[in-house]
C-alpha cells in the first residue's frame, strides 16, 4: 500500500476535487466517489451514495469548523526555489491546516471492499495520531473511495483537519516516515502485498494498540449490523423494517433529502444507551454496503402507499414516538407449515447454487445475503450476546458485498429463503427445536456452497474465513441441537433425513476437500491451509 501526503489550506477545494466526476477537471475520472470512513458525525450522515458538490462543501464545512471557531491555523515554512542560488530558500510561512493523503494498492492487487477500506482508514488515522487513540482531542477527517485510477490502482483519499476539536494543533512531525511504517504494518494485518521486506516481520503492534481504543465502538458496530441485517431480512416492506429494528432496541434516525421532511434517503442507527450516556450513531452504509438504504429497498416491495407508510414510521422513530402501526406482519404468527416450506426452499437453493457460474457475483451475493440474514435473525433470537450464529452471519455477509452493484447484471431467479429470518424473529421461545435443526442443516449446505465457490475460484481468504467460522464456532454449536427428525411436527422426507447428518457433520468437522459433482462432500482428510493469495476477488471484491 502506497501513501502519498500533501498539505494545503483549502478544505473546500480539496473536498470538491475528491467529489468531482468531471473528466475535464481531474487527471483520473472519479466514477462514484463516496465516503468509506470518517469521524463519527460525518459517518452518521454522509454514508449513502455518490457524493455531489453540495455534499463535498457541507463535509468541508464540518471538517474546517474547529479551525474557524478557534481562529487557529497550522503554519509551515514556505520554501521556494531560488534560480540564482539554485536551492530552496525560506521566504516566510504559509497555512497548511489541511492534511491530505492517498492510500493506493498496486494494480495487481485488485480492489478492497468499502468495509475493508474503512477499517484500513480508521487504523491509519489512529496510528498517525489524528484520533482520540492518541490520548488527545480528535481531528475531524473523512476518507473517500475513488475507485480505480487510470493506471489500475484502487485507492482512497483521506482529508484531515490538523486543528483538533479543542483548538490545539496536531503534530505532523515525521509524518512521511510514520505513514510508510504504518502502511507496512497494515499490509501484514490485512493480508495485503508487502511492498517492503524490511518491515515484513515487524507486525502491527502500534496499529493494534491504537485500534484497541475503538474496540467498544467496533462492538457496537457488530451488534448493530446483526440487528439491522436480521430486521431487514425478516421484513417485506420498509415500514416493517423500521418497526422490527426498533423492536430489537435500536434507535433509528432518518436522513432526509435536501429541503424535505418526508423523503428519506438514508438512515443512522444506534444502540439504546444506558441512562446518562449518549448514543453512538452509525450510518447504515458504514455497517456494510448492502445495508445502505438504497440496497435494502431493492429487496422490498415498492408502491406509493408503502412509501407513505415508511415515511410515517421513520418520522415516528426520529421523534422517539411509538410505531404508527401495531398490526404489522411482525406481530403475526407464521403458519405451522412455514418451517417445512422454508426448509425445502433452502435445500433447493443449496442444490441450485452449484449450477451458478462462479463469476455471477450478483447471484452469489444475493444468496449469501439471504443466508446471512437468516443466521443474524437466529442469533438475535438465541444469543444474548453475539456468538457462533452471529459470527457465521458476519462471515457470510462479507460475500454479500458488491462494490458497484450497478456494474453487475441482475441475479438469476433462485428458490427464496427471505422468509427464513422472519421465522427465527417470530419464534416464541428461545429453546432450540428440531424444526430449527432441519432448517439449519440446509442453511449449512448453502454456506458450504458459498465456500465451494470461493475455494474453486482460488479465493483462499474468503474460503478460509467461512471454513474457520464453521469449524471453530458453528461446529460445536450444532452438537447442542436436537436431532433433525421432525419439522414443524411432520416427519422429514427421505432426502431431507438423509442429508441432515451429513450437513451436521460438515459443521462439526469443518470444510473438507471438494469432490466434483457432489452436493455434500464425503468425509476426508481436511484440506491443507493455502498460502495467502493476494489476487483474491469475489462478490465482495469488484474488479
Amino acid at each position: 500500500m502506497i501513501p502519498n501526503i500533501t498539505r494545503g489550506s483549502r478544505m473546500g477545494g480539496l473536498m470538491v476535487y475528491l467529489a468531482s466526476t468531471d473528466a475535464d477537471r481531474t487527471k483520473n475520472v472519479h466514477q462514484d466517489p463516496h465516503l468509506v470512513a470518517g469521524d463519527a458525525a460525518i459517518m452518521a450522515w454522509y454514508d449513502d451514495g455518490v457524493l455531489d458538490r453540495d455534499d463535498a462543501l457541507a463535509i468541508a464545512k464540518h471538517l474546517d469548523r474547529p479551525r474557524k471557531v478557534f481562529g487557529v491555523s497550522v503554519q509551515i515554512k514556505d520554501l521556494r526555489w531560488d534560480a540564482v542560488k539554485k536551492e530552496r530558500v525560506h521566504v516566510g510561512y504559509k497555512d497548511a491546516s489541511v492534511w491530505h493523503c492517498s492510500l493506493s494498492l498496486r494494480a495487481e492487487e485488485g480492489a478492497l471492499t468499502d468495509q475493508q477500506w474503512g477499517d484500513v482508514a480508521n487504523d491509519f488515522v489512529d496510528a498517525m495520531g489524528f484520533t482520540e487513540a492518541s490520548g488527545k482531542a480528535p481531528c475531524r477527517w473523512a476518507a473517500v473511495n475513488h475507485g480505480t485510477s487510470e493506471n489500475g490502482n484502487h485507492h482512497i483519499h483521506l482529508a484531515v483537519s490538523l486543528v483538533r476539536e479543542d483548538g490545539t494543533k496536531a503534530s505532523t512531525h515525521g509524518d512521511y516516515k510514520r505513514a510508510q511504517e504504518t502502511c507496512r504494518e497494515l499490509e501484514v494485518k490485512y493480508g495485503l502485498e508487502q511492498l517492503s521486506t524490511v518491515h515484513a516481520t515487524r507486525g502491527y503492534d502500534r496499529a493494534e494498540k491504537a485500534t484497541a481504543v475503538r474496540d467498544d465502538r467496533e462492538m457496537h458496530r457488530s451488534s448493530l449490523a446483526r440487528k439491522v441485517r436480521a430486521s431487514a431480512s425478516a421484513s417485506a416492506t420498509e415500514a416493517e423494517f423500521v418497526r422490527r429494528a426498533r423492536d430489537t432496541g435500536l434507535l433509528m434516525r432518518p436522513r432526509y433529502a435536501k429541503n424535505t421532511t418526508d423523503v428519506i434517503v438514508g438512515y443512522s442507527v444506534a444502540e439504546r444507551p444506558t441512562p446518562g450516556e449518549r448514543p453512538i450513531w452509525f450510518g447504515g452504509g458504514t455497517l456494510a454496503s448492502d445495508l445502505k438504504l438504497g440496497a435494502l429497498r431493492a429487496e422490498w416491495a415498492d408502491a406509493p402507499h408503502l412509501a407513505t407508510e415508511a415515511a410515517a414510521e421513520w418520522n415516528a422513530a426520529a421523534r422517539n414516538k411509538r410505531t404508527v402501526s401495531r398490526m404489522g406482519p411482525e406481530n403475526a404468527t407464521p403458519p405451522a407449515d412455514a418451517w417445512v416450506q422454508y426448509t425445502r426452499n433452502a435445500a433447493a437453493l443449496a442444490d441450485q447454487l452449484r449450477t451458478i457460474p462462479r463469476d455471477d457475483h450478483a447471484t452469489w451475493a444475493k444468496a449469501a445475503r439471504e443466508v446471512s440474514g437468516a443466521f443474524a435473525a437466529w442469533s438475535y433470537r438465541l444469543e444474548p450476546s453475539p456468538g457462533p450464529l452471529a459470527a457465521t452471519a458476519a462471515e457470510l455477509s462479507r460475500t454479500a458485498q458488491l462494490r458497484a452493484p450497478r456494474q453487475h447484471g441482475k441475479p438469476v431467479a433462485l428458490p427464496s429463503i427471505a422468509g427464513t429470518a422472519m421465522l427465527f424473529m417470530a419464534a416464541s421461545s428461545k429453546n432450540k427445536t428440531a424444526a430449527q435443526t432441519a432448517l439449519m442443516v440446509q442453511l449449512i449446505n448453502t454456506a458450504f456452497a458459498v465456500y465451494e465457490m470461493h475455494a474453486q475460484s482460488g479465493r483462499t481468504r474468503e474460503a478460509g474465513g467461512i471454513r474457520s467460522v464453521v469449524e471453530e464456532q458453528l461446529g460445536p454449536f450444532t452438537a447442542t441441537m436436537p436431532k433433525p427428525v421432525l419439522v414443524g411436527g411432520e416427519q422429514q422426507s427421505a432426502p431431507e433425513a438423509a442429508v441432515a447428518p451429513r450437513a451436521i457433520d460438515i459443521a462439526r468437522r469443518g470444510m473438507v476437500p471438494i469432490r466434483p459433482g457432489s452436493a455434500v462432500p464425503t468425509p476426508a482428510t481436511p484440506a491443507k491451509a493455502s498460502q495467502h493469495d493476494r489476487r483474491d476477488s469475489g462478490p465482495g471484491y469488484d474488479r
